[in-house]
């Protein structure tokens, strides 16, 4: 099981680290949040966290099936809404574009990134939205 320590740092600041590895990171309250955005919101890992393992579990069954994912990103985006403040949906542009793929890897990405750990733990609420951009 691996383990997070969160130190609140003032400010709306909080440094997180992870305890295994010892690297750190900075959250800060957004600027509509009575913060200063100097950083990522716990809110905004939220979605690099989102980001991050769909592009890990993408690489892992691209690795399987013998191709490569290098170089495709995602572009994440958050949608907030109040009472009580929450994520209500979250949207993905993944740019596959350079990579030529056949129609059964294509398949294959895309079911593993709707299927990568994080998003399975997301709240079945929440709007979630990803389109692949292949040209």
């Amino acid at each position: 099981m691996e383990k997070v320590r969160a130190k609140y740092m003032g400010g709306l600041r909080v440094e997180a680290t992870h305890v295994r590895s010892g690297a750190t990171l900075l959250t800060d309250a957004p600027v509509d949040n009575h913060g200063q955005g100097r950083s990522f919101s716990p809110t905004d890992l939220l979605c690099t966290a989102a980001a991050a393992c769909m592009l890990t579990i993408m690489g892992v069954a691209a690795e399987a099936h013998g191709f490569s994912i290098e170089g495709v990103t995602v572009e994440g985006t958050k949608e907030m809404g109040t009472e009580p403040r929450r994520i209500t949906k979250l949207t993905f542009v993944v740019d596959m574009r350079g990579l030529h793929l056949e129609d059964k890897f294509r398949k294959i990405v895309e079911r593993s990134a709707m299927t990568c750990p994080v998003m399975q733990s997301l709240n079945p609420s929440m709007e979630k939205e990803v389109r692949f951009v292949y040209e």
